[in-house]
């Protein structure tokens, strides 16, 4: 099949799958706070920046490409494309590098992200791009930056933005350093698992920035103060994404996983990884009535870092490495 007979193709297919997907994710509630994200949601065609991606097979992974030439290749890879899942988009020695989040997840972040028309925001993990074009057609290319450790990495998002019409600031940098030739800032996105809150960051948002990333396997909203503080509790989800790259294993890797544990515990096991002695963790994970994400909080004060549960000034705190 030509490329042009295959594009036609995709745009006769891929329409009701987005349309599918939008369905879904509306009736998960996901932007129920800000419904202006599904147009958003409607009008970003996810298959352009997914153009392969990787599934579990006997032996390792298979590649599902939208270029094969056998069309029941390219079913299966447009039906995952719209499936309401992550996908790994980049492997390097059987490591996970990057992957396309969950579009229900993505949804819920960027409405609790809490953009207006004028928010500069710095997306931390430019992965395929989806999410930088989801944002640059909301506020428009100008307002939006992504950054990348890995050139491969930011030179594919570049390409699939340009593709898809969308040119926003593409940086190659360490992201736990922030972008700072375009601060401030007044978002901050994180799509990778983070040890802890990087100091550097706050410096780059303007006062009441707020900042929104994976944290142990949860999703920390953290609002700042200035410079030197920040502030917020975590979101009810779970959420699970591939480690900032060059900040070493996500702390959720290298807790032991044993069977039985409860899901909320393991978060609590996380959190406090190398601080608290999961005996001690359980102990008080009992003792307070097996407390929910929303009940825990991070305070970043004159560059140090602390989680805390219920209340910033109580009993129960835990510095982050």
């Amino acid at each position: 099949m030509g490329a042009h007979a295959l594009g036609r193709e995709l745009d006769a297919v891929a329409g009701p799958a987005r349309a599918e997907l939008v369905r879904l994710i509306g009736l998960s509630g996901a932007w129920d706070a800000d419904p202006g994200w599904r147009a958003v949601f409607e009008a970003v065609p996810r298959h352009l920046f997914v153009p392969y991606y990787y599934v579990g097979a006997a032996g390792g992974y298979e590649r599902l490409w939208g270029g094969s030439p056998d069309p029941r290749v390219r079913e299966r890879w447009l039906r995952g494309v719209y499936a309401d899942a992550p996908l790994a988009t980049r492997l390097r020695d059987g490591e996970l590098l990057s992957s396309s989040s969950q579009p229900s997840l993505m949804a819920r972040m960027l409405v609790e992200l809490g953009v207006t028309d004028d928010s500069r925001v710095l997306e931390i993990g430019s992965g395929t791009g989806y999410n930088a074009a989801l944002l640059a057609h909301r506020l428009g290319d100008g307002l939006v930056t992504t950054v990348d450790l890995e050139p491969e990495i930011t030179e594919s998002a570049r390409s699939h933005l340009a593709d898809a019409g969308y040119r926003p600031t593409v940086v190659t940098g360490d992201g736990a350093r922030g972008v700072p030739e375009h601060a401030p800032c007044d978002r901050i996105i994180a799509t990778c698992a983070l040890p802890s809150v990087p100091p550097a960051w706050l410096a780059q948002c303007s006062p009441g920035a707020r900042i929104l990333a994976p944290l142990a396997t949860g999703l920390i909203a953290l609002t700042v103060r200035d410079a030197e503080h920040a502030e917020g509790t975590f979101l009810d989800t779970a959420a699970y994404f591939v480690p900032l790259r060059g900040t070493g294993p996500a702390p959720a890797d290298e807790v032991p996983h044993r069977s039985g544990d409860h899901e909320l515990f393991r978060f609590l096991l996380t959190l406090t990884h190398g601080t608290l002695d999961p005996q001690d963790a359980h102990e008080l994970w009992e003792r307070e009535l097996r407390p929910g994400r929303e009940r825990y909080g991070v305070t970043v004060a004159d560059g140090r870092v602390r989680a805390w549960l219920d209340d910033p000034e109580g009993p129960y705190s835990w510095p982050l490495r």
